[in-house]
């Protein structure tokens, strides 16, 4: 039996932990206005010892409040979603024709592989080019911009596209060596984090660990490649007022309003890109995973999208209102495979969970991973069945993969809009098989990953 209420203490941290559906909503209830929740320390002290501003994920109080205010408008508003909508889709058009490519050379009309390198840097390329992207598209690097949030191509090509609007080209079989450093330098950041959640990066920093070396180096690449994005833009912005009509992307777009300082924006920006790549690269991977293991289920999303793309007549804004069971697809691999393994809150006033006083000021964790294999919450929950998320069957706070309120991840409509369409894509072409029967099981590094690679056979329809 899990329980469903306890304390806690590890090192200097000490909580209360939740699971359940209802003691969340009387946590967020009591998160106050300006909710808080565990720092990465690591990220906060590179900063302080660089000088740089904090971005909205480590920023707190009123600080945090002014700037993801702006910040909201412009990426996680629901009336933003077109702007995303056609970088994405250009950019899961190429994956695409990436894997057609593939199925091509191997002459066996199918392709066997690990994808979650190439899901990394799909997800990047994504991020990139709709947060950065400049004034007309360019396929080179000589307006390379930063970005940032794991390792596979398809998330990396993603989030590039987004915040910076420009492509890496990360989707082709020769890298250019300032976007393969951008990766490495994602990579090394990703990695060198973790050990810094059990020793504090000041004792690192005083010993002259190997670790926090690679820290630092990481987002100095990663700090760098902004700069000269945001200088790229500045100059086109001199040469071209206007951008020709098309989306110039998340970066410019704030830099044009003016309504945060040069340096806000690069600290948020940063902090986005950083935390969307592996995140939503290891989802869309589970979420193949997944699929691959049940035929009949990627026959009814087909069926779906199919009636959607239909119906909404080439509108593809319109036809992601048209697919609730590739959404609920997307939720029900975030209940299984959680990216976190909790969501934490400092609760601001005294609250009662299952008859225990906790008082204001408690560090609160709702343990995602728990609740969503818990029988007590979900009705065989062993079980992937998408259909539990359709209109009627869910109920409240049972689905935070992207958190909830005010402090919910700001990344959270470009990285739904991203999964969504590439499922589409991937559906709507190819077929997705396993390679065994026996079920993967997860691992902790500052995310949760497969504990192995997850080998899939794609065969084109």
């Amino acid at each position: 039996m899990v329980l469903s209420t306890y304390r806690e203490k590890i090192g200097s941290y000490e909580s209360v932990n939740i699971i359940e559906p209802e003691d969340a909503a009387i946590m967020f209830k009591a998160e106050g206005h300006y909710p808080r929740r565990l720092m990465i320390e690591a990220w906060s002290s590179y900063r302080d010892y660089r000088n740089h501003r904090y971005g909205v994920l480590l920023k707190d109080g009123e600080d945090w409040k002014s700037n993801r205010v702006v910040l909201n408008k412009q990426v996680i508003a629901p009336a933003v979603q077109g702007n995303f909508v056609p970088l994405l889709d250009e950019v899961g058009q190429d994956f695409m024709a990436r894997i057609q490519g593939k199925i091509e050379k191997s002459r066996s009309n199918k392709w066997t592989v690990d994808l979650s390198n190439e899901l990394f840097k799909y997800a990047l390329e994504c991020e990139v080019f709709t947060k950065c992207h400049t004034f007309h598209t360019s396929k080179g690097l000589d307006s390379l911009f930063d970005c940032f949030v794991e390792k596979p191509a398809l998330c990396l090509s993603a989030v590039s596209s987004v915040l910076y609007g420009e492509r890496l080209g990360l989707l082709q079989d020769h890298i250019e060596p300032a976007a393969q450093h951008f990766i490495d330098c994602i990579t090394l950041m990703f990695k060198s984090t973790s050990p810094m959640l059990y020793i504090p990066p000041w004792v690192l920093r005083r010993l002259g660990a190997r670790t926090w070396k690679d820290h630092v180096e990481a987002w100095d690449g990663i700090f760098s490649h902004a700069d000269h994005c945001m200088h790229n833009i500045f100059k086109r912005m001199k040469q071209e007022p206007g951008h020709g009509g098309r989306y110039p992307g998340v970066l410019a777009t704030l830099m044009l309003q003016g309504q945060l300082s040069i340096e806000d924006i690069k600290a948020s920006v940063t902090e986005l890109m950083a935390g969307g790549v592996d995140t939503t690269s290891t989802t869309l991977l589970w979420t193949l995973y997944e699929l691959a293991k049940q035929p009949e289920l990627q026959e009814e999303l087909r069926a779906e999208i199919a009636a959607a793309r239909l119906s909404s007549q080439g509108d593809l804004v319109e036809m992601l209102k048209m697919v609730p069971l590739v959404k609920g697809a997307l939720k029900e691999t975030l209940r299984l495979h959680p990216v976190a393994v909790n969501l934490q809150r400092y609760i601001t006033q005294d609250i009662v969970i299952q008859n225990y006083h906790i008082p204001s000021g408690t560090l609160v964790q709702l343990g995602l991973y728990a609740m969503g294999r818990d029988h007590q919450i979900f009705q065989r929950p062993e079980q992937y069945r998408p259909s539990r998320w359709l209109q009627g069957n869910a109920r409240y706070f049972r689905s935070l993969g992207f958190g909830f309120g005010p402090r919910q991840c700001l990344g959270r409509r470009i990285a739904e809009t991203e999964m969504q369409l590439f499922l589409i894509h991937m559906l709507e072409k190819f077929k997705i098989e396993n390679q065994g029967e026996v079920d993967m099981r997860s691992t902790f590094a500052l995310i949760i990953i497969p504990e192995k690679p997850i080998v899939l056979t794609i065969r084109p329809l």
